[in-house]
């Protein structure tokens, strides 16, 4: 997908835009590493330890092989001849001094000695370098031999990271499945299978649950509601009984939220299987129109540029993302002259959405807390009219079940700037 040209400058006045996406610490969809020898793996750590050891082990035997050739060469000095008489000689070498003339026992033996050893060094330079030269060799190799091997050993550790990435991202169905040996790192495959079988038993059974407890609320309360619509709509009925009733049908139409909220939450935690290409603008402005009305009744001002940024995902889904974060910005904002933005770009390998928002001044060690179910800022449970609690849930689990990560930073001024990063 091309990225998106970037974005014209805003106009005079308008609020400071928010801060470039931060790049999550890890994510299931990215790439290997296309260098992983510069880190310092498990894998060059043995390699070096494998070849260290080689080359230790190397420079130690060329050593002894050394001082043995020394021992050897520096043993054979005895002359096995003598002159009977002087001799006229004439010997040239390109190692030994020259000798010319008459040469007697003794003179002949010194020359001989000072030769001996002067090729004795020769040969023990020679030595030397070649055996060096070798070892390098040997050494090189050793290293890359290790390397290989410690790729293959290593190997089912690889496999087992691989599918705990793709576990992280939601996909609790993966299994390694490690054939092979029955050795320590099958042993530690089959563990986390099962441990695997037994999280994937688990989490079904809650979504199922919630799943099941949300359809069979809902028909009571749609009862519930239609019966204190007919009750309202008589025109005979006292004002007291009309003001128990407006009572009784907005706790109704709370519980319906909540269970439409809790049944949203079920679905969301599953990876998500059916993708098709969704335009985050077209999204985002969906739910900005939807919450349109409801920002000019509490006097919020909403702006924003939506840039075309596709990803392929569920729209329903996404739609209830943007939904959620543009309401609890209108929400929780200010009670005059308050605004709120949202914006989409794509950048780098991910489509944005970015719900900027004036409002109270939130503490940094209280945005963990607002990711989770029936949690406020500074409340644990619900308790007012903006909400049932489970809003910025969803949005953590839908986006989650894309593949993406949420962030929420505080502005200075006061309010939030939530931004959304999925992987196109």
């Amino acid at each position: 997908m091309a990225t998106a040209p970037p974005p014209p400058p805003r106009p005079q006045g308008a609020p400071p835009g928010p801060p470039a996406p931060p790049k999550p610490d890890w994510d299931p969809h990215e790439a290997e590493p296309l260098h992983p020898w510069l880190r310092p793996t498990i894998r060059i750590r043995l390699t070096l330890l494998y070849g260290g050891m080689f080359l230790i082990a190397g420079v130690v035997l060329l050593s002894i092989i050394y001082l043995l050739a020394a021992q050897v060469v520096h043993s054979a000095n005895a002359m096995p001849f003598r002159f009977a008489s002087p001799a006229n000689l004439e010997i040239t070498s390109d190692v030994c001094p020259t000798l010319v003339g008459e040469v007697g026992n003794e003179e002949f033996r010194e020359w001989l000695n000072a030769c001996a050893e002067t090729q004795r060094a020769a040969a023990l330079d020679q030595l030397l370098r070649r055996s060096l030269l070798a070892l390098l060799g040997l050494a090189v190799a050793a290293f890359a031999f290790g390397y290989v091997m410690a790729g293959r050993v290593l190997s089912p550790l690889g496999r087992i990271t691989r599918t705990a990435r793709r576990v992280a991202g939601s996909d609790l169905h993966r299994r390694i499945e490690l054939d092979g040996p029955d050795d320590e790192l099958k042993e530690l495959a089959d563990t986390f299978d099962e441990m695997l079988d037994r999280l994937d038993r688990a989490f079904t059974a809650q979504q199922r649950f919630v799943a099941n407890a949300s359809h069979e609320l809902r028909t009571p309360l749609a009862i519930n509601r239609t019966l204190l619509e007919v009750q309202l709509s008589d025109p005979g009925a006292s004002p007291e009984v009309i003001q128990l009733g407006n009572t009784l049908l907005a706790t109704n139409e709370r519980s319906e939220q909540l269970v439409e909220g809790l049944l949203l939450l079920a679905r969301s935690e599953n990876e998500i299987v059916d993708r098709k290409p969704v335009d985050l603008a077209e999204v985002a402005g969906r739910a900005v129109e939807q919450a349109r009305g409801e920002a000019e009744s509490r006097g919020v001002e909403l702006s924003g540029e939506r840039l075309p940024a596709w990803i392929q995902g569920n729209g329903v889904l996404l739609e209830r993302v943007a939904l959620n974060l543009v309401q609890n910005a209108i929400r929780y904002n200010l009670p005059e002259a308050g605004w709120v933005r949202v914006d989409t770009e794509a950048a780098a390998g991910y489509a944005v959405l970015i719900v900027e928002n004036t409002g109270p001044v939130v503490p940094g060690y209280e945005i963990d807390n607002m990711f989770e179910p029936f949690r406020r800022l500074r409340t644990e449970r619900t308790g007012s009219d903006k909400g049932v609690g489970l809003g910025l849930s969803i949005v953590r689990s839908v986006v989650r079940a894309h593949g993406g990560t949420v962030t929420a930073m505080p502005r200075e001024d006061g309010g939030l700037v939530m931004r959304v990063s999925l992987p196109v």
